[in-house]
């Protein structure tokens, strides 16, 4: 024995990795082929393979501990605004935007497309999330940018191409192209209409409009293009308009966007955001004049989605790396997974990152089915509520993941704290908890009859299966009206109206010990307090069983 050898390395649990993350996962497997997307399982399945490999898993810890660097000058002294990334944060968006995370339903419309790709980011959400940023945005961009046909007919090849080209060239020159968002400014924040901004059309320049301004977040500067908002005053008619606004102008200069430092994030941290200044940029009007929130908002229900998504899927990641862990590590005699507290937490972890997969995926069938009209209510209604809800469950989540972990899980060495890091950002970015509970008022105010109903619809196969659940989701339609004029207590109707959602899937597509251990903790009681407290009947072994398999 080395003499200077002072322990021997033991009951560590292997790294989650080396795991189609597509196969493990039940949950996601039976979601897919119920919402109208079991098409795509062979594709998934091999995306699950791909990005289980231990080698890809570390790109996302390389890609965040080298995050991206400001350059404002070239060593001429010409100001160039570049952002430079590590080579990781490439192979990220390779990868994503090969697979056509950015524009799979664009590009090959068919029944089911919007689900299929929805469960393909909740791959990608398992591995890195800062790279999904550019990618929502641009998936989003798109049904703005159908509303400017000049614009469109020179800006869509590049945003569908499934070629990542990250060179800094006018569109033309581009394999592909990525757009961005700048809406909030620094007087406003979420109340985008004091926006100071302003945009004035350019004699003789093709339609271009002059923009002076800033604004205060600005995401992936080194974006193709950016769609923001300007005060307009086009005939006497003054209101914010939505631009599309070019790195490059078609001479090929850079346009005028002066970029003044990049965010110092919290998380989302291999990912540049950044603060701006216009000096009488060039931009293109997409949409009416004054019209430029509806015209942004078609795209916020987009990155909206993309945000229940992103949420989910890294519950989803932060469960299998916790109970992983749990099966691989032994304490006081008995493995973690073993023992009936540490079930307890993690099966209730289980039961949430189940149901949010549920949730998220019957919410993209909505976008699919959008010309139904009763299915675009529901989605109207269910986007920004499940918005607030399961983002606002995730920082909880992520830090009991990492308790189950202890010590291991509160370091940089491993993936939670970069998880727990990313998880608030879902709930501010695209409209915070209180303006997405406001906007569901909102969608309720405007067809409170004909949301009823489709809310019934959505409950009625479950109302037989537990009497639990059909007096809660009785109750619920019953205070619909009353609730809808209720700003104060918008909250708890955005959470109650997720919660019958969740709750009616399982009870329709989850094995009983799932959907009763949900009903018994969610809906029978008043939710709320830590997780680990399902009650005594709980199949928790059952399970944890289902919830990682392989």
């Amino acid at each position: 024995m080395n003499p200077f050898e002072t322990h021997e390395v033991l009951n560590q649990a292997a790294p989650f990795a080396d795991v189609n993350l597509f196969r493990c996962d039940p949950a996601l497997r039976e979601a897919l082929e119920r919402e109208g997307a079991g098409w795509a399982a062979a594709q998934l399945d091999a995306l699950g393979a791909e990005l289980g490999r231990a080698e890809i898993l570390d790109l996302a810890r390389v890609a965040n501990a080298h995050g991206p660097r400001l350059v404002s000058y070239d060593r001429a002294g010409n100001r160039v605004d570049e952002v430079e990334f590590h080579p990781a944060w490439h192979q990220m968006m390779s990868l994503l935007v090969g697979h056509g995370a950015h524009a799979a339903p664009w590009r090959e419309p068919r029944p089911g497309a919007q689900v299929a790709r929805a469960a393909q980011y909740l791959l990608f959400g398992q591995v890195e999330n800062g790279a999904q940023c550019p990618v929502t945005m641009t998936f989003a961009s798109v049904p703005a940018l159908r509303r400017a046909p000049e614009l469109a007919a020179q800006w869509l090849p590049k945003i569908l191409s499934n070629e990542y080209d990250p060179r800094s060239l006018p569109v033309a020159q581009k394999r592909g192209a990525l757009v961005g968002m700048g809406m909030t400014e620094k007087q406003g924040g979420s109340d985008v209409r004091a926006n100071t901004t302003r945009a004035e059309p350019m004699l003789g320049a093709d339609g271009a409009w002059r923009i002076v301004g800033h604004k205060w977040f600005f995401s992936v500067p080194q974006a193709d293009a950016h769609l923001i908002l300007a005060q307009t005053d086009e005939g006497g008619s003054a209101g914010l308009s939505c631009f599309l606004v070019p790195r490059f102008l078609p001479d090929g200069s850079r346009n005028a966007i002066r970029v003044q430092r990049l965010k110092d994030k919290l998380g989302n941290r291999s990912n540049a955001s950044s603060e701006v200044e216009f000096h009488g940029a060039q931009g293109w009007m997409i949409g009416a004049p004054g019209r430029g929130i509806p015209t942004i908002l078609e795209m916020g229900g987009y990155t909206r989605l993309d945000c229940v998504l992103g949420s989910a899927a890294i519950m989803r990641a932060a469960l299998c790396h916790a109970l992983h862990h749990a099966r691989g590590r032994s304490a006081f005699g008995r493995m973690l997974s073993e023992q009936p507290l540490m079930q307890n937490v993690l099966a209730d972890l289980a039961l949430e990152s189940e149901a949010a997969t549920a949730f998220a995926l019957r919410l993209a069938r909505c976008f699919d089915e959008g010309d139904d009209p009763a299915q675009a209510l529901l989605g109207r209604i269910l986007t920004p509520a499940g918005k607030y809800w399961i983002c606002k469950r995730g920082p909880a989540f992520g830090a009991e993941a990492m308790e189950v972990m202890g010590g291991n899980g509160y370091v940089e060495d491993g993936p939670l704290a970069r998880l727990y890091r990313e998880f608030p950002v879902n709930s501010i970015w695209e409209g915070s908890g209180n303006v997405m509970c406001l906007d569901v008022l909102r969608a309720l105010g405007k067809s409170l009859p004909e949301a009823r109903a489709a809310l019934g619809a959505e409950f009625e196969p479950a109302l037989a299966l537990d009497a639990r659940f059909a007096a809660y989701a009785g109750q619920l339609l019953e205070d619909l009206p009353a609730a809808a004029q209720d700003e104060g207590g918008a909250r708890r109707l955005a959470e109650r109206l997720v919660l019958a959602v969740q709750a009616a899937l399982l009870l329709r597509h989850a094995p009983a010990y799932v959907s009763d251990a949900f009903v018994a903790s969610r809906i029978a009681r008043e939710p709320g307090g830590a997780f680990g407290r399902l009650p005594a009947a709980s199949d928790c072994a059952a399970i944890l069983e289902r919830a990682l398999q392989g």
